[in-house]
């Protein structure tokens, strides 16, 4: 049987494109189903954080005492966290620069 190899090739996506709108819903909802997988080992709750005792904590506010920057530390201008003065790698222009983000 001889082949035309001038002849244009059809492929999948040609003939899904000229499927008409109704062969479309169909095949779409023939796909699909109403059933929602829920898998109940991955809920937020059964998550456990190694060597963390929360068993206390359940209902509880957790209390933190919050200690203002001591005159031997400094914020980094990049990450905004407050390190130690050992901790600063340059200083520019008043821009103060931990080591992490220098």
């Amino acid at each position: 049987m001889a082949t035309d190899y001038d002849a244009p090739r059809r492929s999948e996506a040609d003939e899904l494109a000229e499927d008409s709108l109704e062969e479309l819903k169909a095949r779409r909802n023939e796909n699909q189903s109403g059933v929602v997988d829920v898998d109940e080992d991955a809920t937020a709750e059964n998550f456990e954080l190694p060597g963390a005792d929360l068993s206390g904590l359940s209902g509880e506010d957790m209390t933190v005492k919050v200690v203002p920057k001591q005159a031997d530390e400094f914020t980094c201008s990049v990450c905004f966290l407050v390190h130690h003065r050992s901790r600063l790698a340059e200083e520019s222009g008043g821009r103060l620069i931990c080591r992490d983000c220098a």
